[in-house]
């Protein structure tokens, strides 16, 4: 047990208007399993990167252990499991390594293979073994189960619970809840940390918002009083001072100047007085309201098709130069929302490309209707120059796709950037809200989640529950998948 301290951290990328991180200060332990959560761009990647040394910054990092991260890239990709391990590890033991890769469910014969012919969840597996095999070590976890099938995450989640000494950035609530035993925040006003995992953490999260709603809620009532109260001072003086001085006018006296002046600034300085504390309640509901994480609804139109059934599989079988399936039978009827499930090289993503009309070898029948509207999220896409050209290119409103990225906390600034700029979760981002622009009467999403934060999952997930939509999708996360889905169909 040792301390992370961090103090009066402060960083911004050279080319950034705003800082990252202004005076941050905090201390970890190093047993803590700590889960890193926080909107997309919001400095977790780049906290993990500034504790590894990578950039300068303001402030003072002190800490006893060492520090991996995690991915990282391996150069001899050609090179054996077992011999990259003993150039990380040099005084590791075979049994050691054998032990840790059975902890994770991998065969020890997978020590003897060429990294590069490991599959993406052997490869992930393995390092993670490596590195939780290194002495005096500290992992910095960056979304280490992005693209692994859902029983990959179960099984690496069931080796970091007993585990300790690392910070994990992932937005997969299952995951987190499954692992960690502290959660780190990330949000407008800096760094928080709590005990728990992160159901508790959302628990307490929404008993603090709704508190410091309830208190917004009086602050407003009070600032409206005050101002009230203001205004009537002021008009009560100005009204005072000019009937003393039309009185002692109209009756001959001369007027009492040092009166009227007393009166006068004595209501003045009243009025001064509840304008101060209107301000001062107006600056207490401004940083209230900077402790509060909103998360605004979204909304969605998608097209009913008049008919029940949209598609139909009979025996449907496809093949890259082996068959990826066979023999497969489904259908998918209006307000379905199926979740397309199974292992990594399955062959969801077939599937999903022979229904939107790709030239792919497959036997059997697929049955379609031919005016159906589809809106489509791929995994992957390459996105470059602005919001505006993307929703004309799109053919989508641009007024209201750029709403939803606001909701999904897009900052105006960032509106102005050049798309290739964007994190990948907000790639992702406006990839989704791409597809909530457009009316369909079906919507196919190949893991639309990836990268993407936890309150705009958690936004996601309520649309599509508010809404219900047609869909088929593919997702990893078990939370997101199993609350959305009617139906599975699992490969």
């Amino acid at each position: 047990m040792s301390p992370i301290n961090i103090k009066n951290l402060s960083f911004s990328y050279e080319n950034g208007s705003d800082a990252i991180f202004e005076n941050i200060s905090i201390v970890l332990d190093t047993d803590w399993k700590l889960g890193f959560i926080g909107r997309n761009g919001r400095g977790k990647t780049t906290l993990l990167k500034l504790l590894m040394g990578q950039y300068e910054y303001a402030g003072a990092i002190s800490a006893s252990v060492n520090f991996d991260y995690f991915p990282f890239k391996i150069n001899e990709s050609e090179k054996t499991v077992l011999e990259i391990a003993q150039k990380i590890c040099p005084f590791i033991e075979l049994w050691q390594l054998e032990k840790e890769v059975s902890l994770l469910n991998l065969n020890k014969t997978v020590l003897k293979r060429a990294f590069k012919t490991l599959s993406g969840g052997e490869q992930t597996k393995s390092l993670l073994a490596i590195l939780f095999l290194k002495e005096n070590n500290f992992l910095l976890l960056d979304e280490p189960t992005n693209h692994l099938d859902t029983k990959a995450v179960q099984n690496i989640s069931e080796y970091l619970k007993y585990k300790k000494g690392f910070i994990l950035i992932s937005h997969d609530r299952y995951f987190l809840d499954n692992c960690v035993d502290h959660i780190l925040s990330i949000n407008q006003t800096g760094l928080e940390v709590q005990y728990g995992n992160f159901s508790s953490w959302q628990q307490n999260k929404e008993y603090k918002d709704n508190f410091e709603l309830s208190q917004n809620k009086k602050l407003s009532q009070n600032i409206k009083r005050l101002q009230v109260a203001a205004k009537e001072i002021i008009a009560w003086s100005n009204k005072t001072e000019r009937g003393k001085y039309h009185i002692d006018k109209g009756s001959g006296v001369a007027a009492d100047k040092g009166f009227i002046g007393h009166k006068s600034a004595k209501l003045m300085q009243k009025a001064k007085n509840a304008q101060n504390r209107f301000n001062k309640a107006a600056d207490e509901k401004s940083k209230l309201l900077k402790n509060l994480e909103y998360a605004p609804d979204l909304k969605l139109s998608f097209l009913e098709y008049p008919r029940k059934r949209l598609i139909e599989a009979v025996n449907l079988s496809a093949f890259y130069g082996k068959t990826i399936f066979e023999k497969l039978n489904f259908t998918i009827e209006n307000g379905e929302r199926i979740w397309l499930k199974g292992q990594n090289g399955c062959g969801k993503s077939t599937l999903i490309k022979l229904i939107l009309g790709e030239n792919i070898t497959h036997e059997g029948n697929l049955y379609m209707q031919s005016d159906l509207k589809i809106s489509y999220v791929p995994q992957t896409m390459t996105l470059k120059g602005s919001l505006k050209e993307f929703a004309k290119i799109s053919q989508i409103d641009e007024s209201l796709f750029k709403t939803i990225l606001r909701k999904l906390d897009f900052s105006r600034e960032q509106f102005e950037k050049d798309m290739s700029e964007f994190s990948d979760g907000q790639k992702k981002k406006v990839l989704v809200a791409k597809s909530l622009c457009e009316s369909a009467h079906i919507y196919i999403w190949d893991e639309p989640l990836n990268f993407i934060d936890v309150l705009s999952r958690m936004q996601i997930e309520n649309v599509l529950l508010e809404y219900r939509p047609t869909m088929l999708f593919v997702e990893h996360d078990k939370t997101f998948a199993e609350k959305i889905a009617t139906k599975i169909i699992e490969l």
